[in-house]
């Protein structure tokens, strides 16, 4: 507590000099070397960047101009901020604030004054002001980086609840994209522009259907028409597919058309942005203006490959096991139990089952089986027949092969989105029960990607292409502490300053625009030699 108020004193009283790199009068002073103390240390690098991040997409002002006090408005921006460099729940949050984080200083902000509660109020009050914030937001980074945005990129995840969450009406059962089954879920769809940018997010209920997310979606985004949308095989159904032509918008998905045809002799070949082949081979689609682009990707192949073996070899130990017990005593030798296994084994493993082939050696007397002998034989036009075969589906018929192709790769980008809101960037789990608090944790990460992606955007300008797991780790290196010592007049002078920058840190301030010294210095010499800071 006495640190605490003192501190406040200082901050209050102090003189801020000017920044290391530019021009300052000297300062010497007479000091007793043995009483020099380094106090009251606080990470400030990561949120030097992310808050400045923050102030060029103008979300200061956007909160402002939503009735946010100053109070409010540091809260929100804690809350945000802390998501991208301490991901954890708000209880953690608010430690993070109070005890380990510069971030209070670098607002003018003191956080030791603020209850939990706070954090938790911040967040209700940009859950109300969502839809305004949102498109804000997505306006400033246009003019920011000079974004056309013509198309949109749509997909959806999930994540589960730690708990029951029986008050939250959207957790739900569902299939689990991290294997919870034993979890409720709740899904966040994202609409984002073509350079990464989210344009609008919506949560639904844990077991949606993914097909039935993206009218809505489109709707409250205001797309404009004859806008191209990108998504995947889970939402592009045939009904998805019909509405997007009968509303005038373009699109390119993956066909959800299980057959795989392709002909190596009508492809023609580009090369990967990895410098892998790709074959391109053009045929008409199944409606009036539009085109089936099939696609070849060696790399995939290997994928698929590997998949494909990984389930055989599930598969054929299953049948090792049954063929082994037929020569133990009292294991299943009767063919019709036989034959249920059999059936069994092949409704588990779906995807490789109906590829083989299953010869039984029968005791005809005893209606008993003696041997199993199977043999693989992949159905033709398969995913077993045809690794690393794809189809693409557009009503952009005018673009050419390589065009379609690597816009339709943009989807790869929105997989690393949810990767870095789910692992670096602490959407998973939610522990909120209450169903405005859950929306407002995944909004409170929403917000925060959208900063990372102003400094990934300006870092990936300059050839930077680290995560930001890696980026973090780089900037939070830099502190801030308070050198005390005991001056020859016999008072005690306290300087509050941030360490010098290392290299890698300091290059990425330059690249970013980004001063050396977040806070400035601040000093105060005092006659109290008692008082520490």
């Amino acid at each position: 507590k006495a640190q605490h108020i003192y501190s406040q004193i200082i901050a209050l009283r102090a003189q801020k000099s000017s920044p290391p790199d530019t021009a300052q009068t000297t300062d010497f002073q007479e000091l007793d070397v043995n009483s020099l103390a380094l106090i009251k240390p606080r990470s400030v690098g990561a949120e030097h960047a992310s808050l400045e991040a923050l102030k060029e997409l103008g979300l200061p002002e956007i909160l402002d101009g939503a009735g946010f006090n100053g109070r409010q408005k540091s809260a929100a921006l804690g809350n945000i901020i802390a998501r991208m460099c301490e991901p954890r729940s708000e209880l953690a949050t608010h430690y993070w604030l109070q005890n380990k984080s510069a971030l209070g200083e670098l607002l003018e902000f003191d956080f030791q004054a603020l209850p939990l509660m706070g954090l938790y109020r911040a967040s209700d009050l940009l859950l109300k002001h969502k839809a305004l914030i949102e498109e804000h937001l997505f306006e400033n980074a246009k003019s920011l980086f000079g974004l056309t945005p013509t198309i949109t990129l749509y997909d959806l995840t999930n994540t589960y609840f730690e708990g029951a969450a029986a008050s939250n009406p959207k957790a739900k059962r569902g299939h689990s994209k991290e294997k919870r089954s034993d979890c409720p879920l709740v899904t966040l769809g994202l609409a984002l522009d073509g350079s990464g940018f989210i344009r609008h997010s919506k949560v639904f209920a844990g077991n949606v259907s993914e097909g039935q997310t993206l009218e809505a979606m489109l709707a409250q985004l205001g797309a404009p028409k004859g806008a191209l949308v990108i998504m995947d095989a889970g939402i592009a159904s045939s009904e998805n597919i019909g509405w997007l032509s009968a509303n005038n918008y373009k699109y390119l998905v993956v066909s959800r058309e299980k057959k795989r045809e392709f002909d190596r002799e009508k492809a023609s070949t580009i090369q990967s942005a990895g410098g892998h082949e790709i074959q391109l081979q053009r045929e008409p689609g199944d409606s009036e203006g539009e085109i089936k682009l099939c696609c070849h990707s060696e790399q995939r192949a290997e994928k698929d490959t590997a998949i494909n073996e990984s389930f055989r070899k599930k598969f054929e130990d299953e049948l090792e096991k049954l063929a082994a017990g037929l020569s133990k005593p009292r294991c299943t030798k009767k063919r019709d139990k036989i034959n249920q296994r059999i059936g069994r084994l092949k409704q588990r493993h779906q995807r490789v089952g109906q590829h083989y082939r299953i010869e039984l050696s029968l005791d005809k007397k005893k209606d008993t089986v003696t041997g199993i002998e199977w043999h693989f034989e992949p159905a033709p036009n398969s995913k077993h027949s045809h690794p690393g075969v794809y189809t693409l589906r557009s009503n952009q018929a005018d673009w050419d092969d390589e065009k379609l192709w690597r816009t339709y790769t943009m989807l790869t980008d929105l997989e690393a989105v949810f990767r870095s809101l789910k692992s670096e960037l602490g959407m998973r789990p939610v522990y909120h029960h209450k169903e405005d608090r859950c929306d407002g944790h995944l909004f409170i990460t929403v917000l925060a990607y959208q900063a990372v992606q102003v400094i990934r955007r300006k870092l990936k300008e300059r050839g930077v292409n680290e995560s930001w797991r890696t980026l973090r780790d780089i900037l939070e290196v830099q502190r801030r502490v308070t050198i005390t010592f005991k001056q020859k007049n016999g008072r005690t002078m306290h300087v509050r300053k941030s360490t010098s920058v290392e290299e890698d840190q300091k290059n990425l301030y330059e690249v970013l625009g980004l001063e050396l010294n977040p806070g400035g210095i601040k000093k105060m010499s005092v006659l109290d030699k008692n008082h520490e800071m």
